[in-house]
Protein backbone atom coordinates (compact mmCIF):
# COMPACT_ATOMS: atom_id res chain seq x y z
CA UNK A 1 0.00 0.00 0.00
CA UNK A 2 2.81 2.41 0.94
CA UNK A 3 4.62 1.56 -2.32
CA UNK A 4 1.54 2.51 -4.37
CA UNK A 5 1.20 5.82 -2.54
CA UNK A 6 4.89 6.62 -3.03
CA UNK A 7 4.72 5.78 -6.73
CA UNK A 8 1.63 7.95 -7.11
CA UNK A 9 3.41 10.88 -5.44
CA UNK A 10 6.44 10.41 -7.71
CA UNK A 11 4.20 10.30 -10.79
CA UNK A 12 2.41 13.45 -9.72
CA UNK A 13 5.71 15.25 -9.13
CA UNK A 14 7.00 14.25 -12.58
CA UNK A 15 3.76 15.40 -14.21
CA UNK A 16 4.06 18.81 -12.59
CA UNK A 17 7.68 19.12 -13.74
CA UNK A 18 6.74 18.21 -17.31
CA UNK A 19 3.93 20.77 -17.31
CA UNK A 20 6.25 23.46 -16.00
CA UNK A 21 8.59 22.86 -18.95
CA UNK A 22 6.25 21.93 -21.82
CA UNK A 23 3.29 24.03 -20.77
CA UNK A 24 5.14 27.34 -21.09
CA UNK A 25 6.69 29.14 -24.05
CA UNK A 26 10.44 29.38 -23.72
CA UNK A 27 11.12 31.69 -26.65
CA UNK A 28 12.89 28.94 -28.58
CA UNK A 29 9.85 27.49 -30.35
CA UNK A 30 10.17 26.86 -34.07
CA UNK A 31 9.00 29.83 -36.14
CA UNK A 32 6.20 29.18 -38.69
CA UNK A 33 7.45 28.23 -42.13
CA UNK A 34 7.35 30.92 -44.82
CA UNK A 35 4.28 30.74 -47.06
CA UNK A 36 4.73 29.50 -50.58
CA UNK A 37 3.40 31.48 -53.52
CA UNK A 38 0.45 29.07 -53.70
CA UNK A 39 -0.41 29.61 -50.03
CA UNK A 40 -0.03 33.37 -50.38
CA UNK A 41 -2.62 33.37 -53.16
CA UNK A 42 -5.15 31.99 -50.67
CA UNK A 43 -4.78 34.94 -48.31
CA UNK A 44 -7.70 37.36 -48.30
CA UNK A 45 -6.35 40.91 -48.22
CA UNK A 46 -9.72 42.54 -47.58
CA UNK A 47 -11.66 39.74 -45.97
CA UNK A 48 -14.25 40.59 -43.28
CA UNK A 49 -14.47 38.54 -40.12
CA UNK A 50 -17.65 36.68 -39.08
CA UNK A 51 -20.59 38.79 -38.00
CA UNK A 52 -20.49 37.32 -34.48
CA UNK A 53 -17.13 39.01 -33.89
CA UNK A 54 -18.26 42.46 -34.98
CA UNK A 55 -18.33 45.35 -32.51
CA UNK A 56 -21.34 47.65 -32.28
CA UNK A 57 -22.28 50.23 -34.89
CA UNK A 58 -20.85 53.11 -32.85
CA UNK A 59 -17.42 51.49 -32.93
CA UNK A 60 -17.58 50.46 -36.58
CA UNK A 61 -18.61 53.92 -37.73
CA UNK A 62 -15.84 55.70 -35.86
CA UNK A 63 -14.66 59.01 -37.32
CA UNK A 64 -11.16 57.58 -37.39
CA UNK A 65 -12.21 55.25 -40.22
CA UNK A 66 -14.91 57.21 -42.06
CA UNK A 67 -14.73 60.74 -43.38
CA UNK A 68 -17.69 63.10 -42.92
CA UNK A 69 -20.24 62.38 -45.62
CA UNK A 70 -19.33 58.72 -45.95
CA UNK A 71 -21.46 57.35 -43.10
CA UNK A 72 -24.63 56.91 -45.16
CA UNK A 73 -22.94 54.77 -47.77
CA UNK A 74 -21.23 52.65 -45.14
CA UNK A 75 -24.53 52.06 -43.32
CA UNK A 76 -26.12 50.98 -46.60
CA UNK A 77 -23.24 48.58 -47.21
CA UNK A 78 -23.54 47.10 -43.71
CA UNK A 79 -27.27 46.65 -44.27
CA UNK A 80 -26.49 44.71 -47.47
CA UNK A 81 -23.60 42.74 -45.98
CA UNK A 82 -23.70 42.16 -42.24
CA UNK A 83 -20.19 40.67 -42.42
CA UNK A 84 -18.70 44.02 -43.39
CA UNK A 85 -16.49 45.34 -40.59
CA UNK A 86 -15.16 48.88 -40.99
CA UNK A 87 -11.95 48.77 -38.88
CA UNK A 88 -10.86 45.45 -40.37
CA UNK A 89 -11.66 46.61 -43.90
CA UNK A 90 -9.62 49.79 -43.49
CA UNK A 91 -6.70 47.81 -42.07
CA UNK A 92 -6.92 45.42 -45.02
CA UNK A 93 -7.05 48.35 -47.43
CA UNK A 94 -3.86 49.76 -45.90
CA UNK A 95 -2.16 46.42 -46.55
CA UNK A 96 -3.52 46.30 -50.10
CA UNK A 97 -2.29 49.85 -50.75
CA UNK A 98 1.25 48.86 -49.81
CA UNK A 99 1.12 45.56 -51.70
CA UNK A 100 -0.19 47.12 -54.92
CA UNK A 101 2.38 49.91 -54.91
CA UNK A 102 5.28 47.57 -54.21
CA UNK A 103 4.11 45.07 -56.84
CA UNK A 104 3.86 47.87 -59.43
CA UNK A 105 7.26 49.25 -58.55
CA UNK A 106 8.96 45.90 -59.05
CA UNK A 107 6.81 45.02 -62.08
CA UNK A 108 5.15 41.98 -60.51
CA UNK A 109 2.24 41.40 -62.88
CA UNK A 110 1.14 38.20 -61.14
CA UNK A 111 0.74 39.96 -57.80
CA UNK A 112 -1.16 42.82 -59.45
CA UNK A 113 -3.52 40.40 -61.18
CA UNK A 114 -4.47 39.00 -57.78
CA UNK A 115 -5.07 42.45 -56.28
CA UNK A 116 -6.64 44.47 -59.13
CA UNK A 117 -9.54 44.17 -61.53
CA UNK A 118 -8.97 43.90 -65.29
CA UNK A 119 -9.07 47.64 -66.08
CA UNK A 120 -6.65 48.70 -63.35
CA UNK A 121 -4.39 45.76 -64.15
CA UNK A 122 -4.25 46.82 -67.82
CA UNK A 123 -3.24 50.36 -66.82
CA UNK A 124 -0.49 49.07 -64.57
CA UNK A 125 0.76 46.68 -67.25
CA UNK A 126 0.93 49.50 -69.81
CA UNK A 127 2.96 51.63 -67.40
CA UNK A 128 5.28 48.72 -66.60
CA UNK A 129 5.79 48.01 -70.32
CA UNK A 130 6.62 51.66 -71.02
CA UNK A 131 9.04 51.69 -68.11
CA UNK A 132 10.75 48.51 -69.29
CA UNK A 133 10.97 49.87 -72.83
CA UNK A 134 12.78 52.96 -71.53
CA UNK A 135 15.14 50.77 -69.52
CA UNK A 136 14.06 52.37 -66.26
CA UNK A 137 13.83 50.72 -62.84
CA UNK A 138 11.89 52.14 -59.91
CA UNK A 139 13.68 52.19 -56.58
CA UNK A 140 10.74 53.43 -54.52
CA UNK A 141 9.88 53.00 -50.85
CA UNK A 142 6.64 53.56 -48.99
CA UNK A 143 7.85 55.41 -45.91
CA UNK A 144 4.54 55.57 -44.06
CA UNK A 145 0.78 55.71 -44.49
CA UNK A 146 -0.37 58.75 -42.56
CA UNK A 147 -4.09 58.16 -43.06
CA UNK A 148 -6.48 55.66 -44.61
CA UNK A 149 -10.11 56.73 -44.40
CA UNK A 150 -13.33 55.71 -46.15
CA UNK A 151 -14.72 58.67 -48.08
CA UNK A 152 -17.54 56.94 -49.95
CA UNK A 153 -19.36 53.63 -50.18
CA UNK A 154 -22.25 52.33 -52.25
CA UNK A 155 -24.14 49.20 -53.23
CA UNK A 156 -25.42 48.93 -56.80
CA UNK A 157 -27.38 45.71 -57.17
CA UNK A 158 -25.05 43.13 -55.69
CA UNK A 159 -21.84 45.08 -56.34
CA UNK A 160 -20.37 47.01 -53.43
CA UNK A 161 -17.80 49.79 -53.81
CA UNK A 162 -15.74 51.46 -51.12
CA UNK A 163 -13.48 54.44 -51.81
CA UNK A 164 -10.69 55.40 -49.42
CA UNK A 165 -8.42 58.39 -49.19
CA UNK A 166 -4.78 57.49 -48.59
CA UNK A 167 -2.28 60.05 -47.38
CA UNK A 168 1.24 58.67 -47.54
CA UNK A 169 4.92 59.56 -47.79
CA UNK A 170 6.86 57.91 -50.60
CA UNK A 171 10.58 58.06 -51.34
CA UNK A 172 10.92 57.64 -55.11
CA UNK A 173 13.94 57.12 -57.35
CA UNK A 174 14.04 56.16 -61.02
CA UNK A 175 17.25 54.54 -62.29
CA UNK A 176 18.46 53.67 -65.76
CA UNK A 177 19.63 50.22 -66.83
CA UNK A 178 23.10 51.00 -65.46
CA UNK A 179 21.77 51.98 -62.05
CA UNK A 180 22.26 55.72 -62.49
CA UNK A 181 19.63 57.97 -60.91
CA UNK A 182 17.38 59.51 -63.55
CA UNK A 183 14.90 61.22 -61.23
CA UNK A 184 13.89 61.45 -57.59
CA UNK A 185 15.63 60.95 -54.26
CA UNK A 186 15.45 58.36 -51.49
CA UNK A 187 16.30 61.00 -48.89
CA UNK A 188 13.36 63.29 -49.66
CA UNK A 189 9.96 61.63 -49.24
CA UNK A 190 7.08 63.05 -51.27
CA UNK A 191 3.59 63.39 -49.78
CA UNK A 192 0.89 61.72 -51.88
CA UNK A 193 -2.90 61.88 -51.64
CA UNK A 194 -4.84 59.20 -53.49
CA UNK A 195 -8.41 57.97 -53.75
CA UNK A 196 -8.57 54.21 -54.31
CA UNK A 197 -11.82 52.32 -54.88
CA UNK A 198 -12.26 48.64 -54.02
CA UNK A 199 -15.10 46.54 -55.43
CA UNK A 200 -16.71 43.21 -54.58
CA UNK A 201 -19.76 41.28 -55.76
CA UNK A 202 -21.61 40.48 -52.54
CA UNK A 203 -23.09 37.34 -54.10
CA UNK A 204 -19.62 35.91 -54.73
CA UNK A 205 -18.20 33.22 -52.49
CA UNK A 206 -14.83 34.95 -52.86
CA UNK A 207 -14.51 37.30 -49.84
CA UNK A 208 -11.73 39.37 -51.43
CA UNK A 209 -12.15 42.95 -52.64
CA UNK A 210 -10.22 44.13 -55.71
CA UNK A 211 -8.84 47.51 -56.61
CA UNK A 212 -11.10 48.90 -59.34
CA UNK A 213 -10.07 52.55 -59.63
CA UNK A 214 -7.22 54.87 -58.65
CA UNK A 215 -7.17 58.63 -58.71
CA UNK A 216 -5.35 61.57 -57.16
CA UNK A 217 -7.19 63.22 -54.30
CA UNK A 218 -8.06 66.88 -54.64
Amino acid sequence: MYVIVILALIAGFLALRLYSVLGKRTGHEQEPALRTAEDRAKVAVLQPRPVTDMPGDSSRLSDAFIAPGGEGGVRALIAADRNFDVPQFVEGARSAYRMVLEAFWRGDRQELEWLCDADVLASFEDAIAARDSAGHVLDNRLVRIEKAQIVDASVNGSVAEVSLRFEADIAAVTRDKDGNVVAGSLTDAVSTNDIWTFTRDLRSTDPNWKLSETDEAA
